[in-house]
């Protein structure tokens, strides 16, 4: 009705409550008849209702009855109508009308058709919709009108007839198909638009009204992952879910605290004490604490150790508010860098620079520590020294206030540009650490003696390390061991002691506490249900035996005891990525290998078919490390030994075999470049002979001088550009680091972000397994915006090798349709090579080839690249083993290949 009909009629709806003191009757609705020009209410609750006629007129109702009139066919003449002049009639109230059709804005508009997989229109006061045949399921062909609805919405000025226009926009929800919505929103927002000023060409002349701001669709693109999942699984977990399916839906992580946390204030930590002390008078507080200082590694090195670093920080960030709350005695939380940095992106498709920012906001009280690899920052190889100076700036102004540093073969020049930055540009503190291998106790093993790492410990010192650490990694610091070491360093060196071992021998608890008694200030250790084996000593139990004794860690155990409880619920959501390791064993000492490289290349060695020859892998392990001359094995160094070793064993190579020159081998790309110098020269440098086969059989030569100070500094605002077209986005401060740190991965991961949107907040059990019918999740968007989503069945394979996945959204039908990989058509197989034919260049490993460098007709040279295959974390270059000409190419970039494919052909 006309605006001011209907105050008239609340008026006289006003009064007549009063008259009848009808004020607290309830519900009133009240009608105009126009027929009989009366105006009557009718009173509705409970108990009665009452029709009340009155007949008082209201005149506005005259204006009603001639537009029925008219509608009816009178003359405007005619007396019952009434019609004023022209000039006499009033406008009330602006409507603007949206044609929504399925034209392609950005297309110039031409006409898109396919399937509507969601269809939601916009509702409300003031709204009106003229619809067509859209809806959810509906197929729109190439042969009919574009359109899906008119949409008009009225208001009582233009503003707000726009706003209201605005809003029912962005309500609709259209998927399947594009629309001129994104269009039709700029046109409405435009200044000349809502001044009224727009005319016929407005649209030629206004080119921004087609710069179109990305939907994000997170709920459809969560949708067609878990669809993506439910049809063809996850690789890695893929075949070794049924024993343990049912178990997996009912596993809701249990919440210590949650709920009353919220209201509670979070107790001061050492967070605090370093904001206000800072540095240099916070480590004077450390040296004079009577406790053990603890950090727990639960975060980081203890799943890195058990589960292969695939901790999701959807498990972590459920926890976090209860470590705030009863664990805020922590010295620190270890749960930033080393190998989690890469494996977030590469295999949980998750940034590791919101991991931290969430635990960070989470966790406001205690302190953050993570593990930088020197000059190779959080990768496998050395990078220019502008970007180990940015990435430790950024990490610090991220969330990390302390950082571990150490080179993995004792190198500390390749330490100083890291300790560097960290002391003198950042708050955070600067914990350097020696690496230990070897065995101290044994006088035959004089390489690695204890006069080394004290002379080691002392140059770190002058360099101004905050904190010493001592980076056991293997767990081959024995007890005795322990205390001998620490003991040397207190009498050598006046900073606070960090020490952090592995339990893969079972009895490393006891080094902590030798070590305790020795003086050492502070011990990595892991909730109960993460510890032992290859991850760190038991945090739980370590509290509980130095209760009452000088060195009582002050730690509350029943708020450990919980969260060990939390843990061990969600260790079962990985259970496909536990290695069979029953207990500890002696054989460390044997192998060497690092507590945290021992379940990464147990996955490598299963991805490799490897599997059943593991006691082979760890025995070529121990004997690569001295062909390499007994290194300090700590990623990158461990994983270039793992993967020489996983060559040699693949190959079925000996040692013999590696030093006959007489024999070619494509070696690991690791291997070479660290031959080259890569990532530095360990003590007593690299074996000669062996050093001259491995870099020949490249066509490569050494590097001269240390890592990254050769190399030329990056420029990082070019770096953005690059980035930024290859992402089709402009890269934040933390992608560009990222993609300095791994550029394959992390744009394979921002393709994942575009294609699926983050997974990262899927429950864990939803990621990796899927759901079951029936089966029911909340997905938590961001605080605020939650999405409840309900599986319910699969459709049969449809003609083009497609299944439809039904959900249910909120309540509301949705679909999405996933390619089953098990329906395409059987791969070619791929031809092996011929190991009588020396034009036949074989894969020397099965994997994927990355990238060939070469085409049909080249010469190639002696040494030179031709292709590159990738498994798992390893790549391996394919070289030409003499001067000839490319023949054919047998596997393009993108191929999937076994040992013995044929790859190339030479002429």
């Amino acid at each position: 009705l006309p605006r001011k009909l209907r105050e008239e009629i609340c008026e006289a709806a006003r009064r007549l409550c009063a008259k009848a003191d009808y004020l607290n009757a309830g519900t009133v609705e009240f009608l105009v008849d126009v027929d009989r020009n009366e105006f009557f209410f009718i009173e509705v609750n409970p108990r009665v209702q009452v029709e009340h006629t009155v007949t008082e007129e209201v005149t506005g109702v005259d204006i009603v009855k001639s537009q029925i009139l008219i509608a009816q066919g009178h003359k405007l003449h005619e007396a019952p109508l009434n019609i004023p002049p022209q000039g006499q009639i009033e406008t009330r109230g602006v409507a603007v009308q949206c044609r929504i059709t399925t034209e392609d804005p950005a297309n110039n508009f031409i006409p898109d058709y396919g399937r509507i997989a969601t269809y939601r229109s916009a509702a409300g006061f003031g709204v009106r919709l003229d619809g067509g045949t859209a809806f959810g399921g509906a197929v729109i062909t190439p042969y009919f009108d574009s359109l899906l609805v008119k949409m008009t919405c009225w208001a009582g000025s233009l503003e707000e007839a726009v706003a209201r226009t605005d809003r029912s926009l962005r309500e609709f929800r259209i998927r399947g198909v594009k629309t001129n919505i994104p269009f039709l929103e700029n046109l409405v927002n435009h200044p000349t638009f809502l001044s009224g000023e727009a005319t016929t060409t407005f649209i030629d002349e206004t080119k921004e009204l087609f710069n179109f701001r990305a939907k994000k669709d997170r709920a459809t693109k969560l949708l067609g992952y878990i669809g993506n999942v439910i049809i063809n699984g996850r690789a890695e977990v893929k075949g070794k879910i049924d024993k343990k399916r049912e178990l997996l839906a009912p596993l809701i992580p249990h919440r210590p605290g949650s709920g009353s946390l919220a209201t509670q204030e979070v107790p001061r930590g050492t967070k605090d004490l370093l904001n206000e002390k800072g540095a240099k008078e916070f480590c004077a507080w450390i040296k004079k604490q009577k406790r053990l200082l603890l950090t727990d590694t639960t975060m980081r090195d203890a799943h890195q150790s058990l589960l292969a670093t695939r901790l999701r920080t959807a498990d972590m960030r459920a926890i976090a508010p209860f470590y705030a709350a009863k664990l805020s005695n922590l010295f620190s939380i270890e749960m930033w860098g080393g190998a989690t940095f890469d494996t977030s992106m590469r295999f949980l498709q998750e940034d590791p620079w919101a991991r931290l920012a969430e635990l960070r906001t989470a966790v406001p009280n205690v302190l953050f520590q993570m593990l930088l690899r020197g000059s190779n920052a959080v990768g496998y190889t050395s990078y220019p020294d502008n970007v180990v100076r940015e990435f430790v700036k950024l990490a610090s102004t991220s969330g990390v206030d302390i950082l571990r540093i150490f080179d993995s073969l004792n190198v500390i020049d390749n330490m100083k540009v890291a300790i560097e930055a960290t002391r003198d540009h950042t708050r955070s503190l600067c914990e350097a650490a020696i690496c230990y291998t070897g065995d101290i106790l044994d006088p035959k093993r004089t390489k690695y003696s204890l006069k080394y790492y004290v002379k080691m410990a002392k140059e770190l010192v002058k360099l101004g390390t905050h904190i010493l650490a001592i980076k056991d990694m293997a767990g081959l610091c024995k007890p005795y061991a322990a205390a001998a070491l620490v003991k040397a360093l207190r009498e050598e060196v006046d900073v606070p002691i960090h020490f952090h071992t592995h339990d893969t021998s079972g009895i490393n608890a006891g080094a902590i506490l030798r070590s305790a008694d020795a003086g050492v200030n502070i011990a990595d250790v892991a909730m109960a249900s993460f510890s032992g084996q290859t991850s760190q000593p038991n945090l739980n139990s370590i509290v509980a035996a130095l209760a009452n004794t000088p060195r009582d860690t002050q730690i509350d155990l029943d708020a450990a005891n919980q969260a060990s409880d939390y843990w061990e619920r969600v260790r079962g959501f990985y259970y496909p990525f536990e290695e069979d390791i029953k207990t500890g064993t002696a054989e460390v000492y044997q192998h060497e290998m690092p507590g945290g490289q021992y379940t990464n290349l147990k996955q490598q060695a299963k991805s490799l078919h490897l599997e059943d020859r593991w006691a082979d892998v760890a025995k070529m392990y121990a004997t690569v490390n001295q062909m390499f001359g007994d290194i300090v094995k700590v990623t990158p160094s461990s994983k270039v030994v793992g993967d020489m070793a996983l060559f040699m064993v693949t190959n079925s190579l000996t040692s013999e075999d590696i030093f006959d020159e007489s024999k070619k081998h494509s070696f690991p790309k690791s291997v070479v470049e660290m031959m080259q110098g890569a990532i530095g020269v360990p003590a007593g440098g690299w074996p000669k002979k062996l050093q001259k086969i491995i870099l020949d059989s490249a066509g490569a030569k050494a590097f001269k001088g240390r890592p990254g100070s050769s190399q030329p500094a990056v420029n990082l605002a070019s770096i953005r550009k690059e980035l930024a077209k290859k992402i089709d986005r402009e890269p934040t401060e933390h992608d560009v680091m990222s993609y300095l740190m791994y550029p394959q991965v992390f744009v394979d991961f921002a393709k994942h972000m575009k294609q699926y949107s983050d997974t990262s907040v899927l429950p864990t059990t939803t990621f990796f397994y899927g759901l079951r019918a029936g089966e029911e999740i909340n997905v938590e968007m961001e605080p605020g915006k939650a999405l409840i989503i309900k599986f319910l069945t699969v459709s049969d394979p449809h003609d083009d090798g497609t299944r439809t996945v039904f959900f249910e959204l909120n309540g509301q039908p949705r679909e999405v349709k996933i390619a089953d990989r098990t329906l395409e058509a059987v791969a070619h197989k791929h031809p092996k090579a011929d190991a009588d034919n020396p034009n036949h260049i074989a894969a020397p490993m099965p994997g994927k080839v990355s990238t060939v460098a070469v085409k049909v007709g080249d010469a190639v040279k002696t040494g030179q690249r031709m292709l590159s295959i990738e498994a798992m974390k390893m790549e391996t270059a394919v070289y030409a083993p003499r001067d000839a000409k490319i023949g054919e190419i047998k596997a393009p970039a993108g191929t999937t290949i076994q040992a013995g494919d044929l790859l190339v052909v030479l002429q």
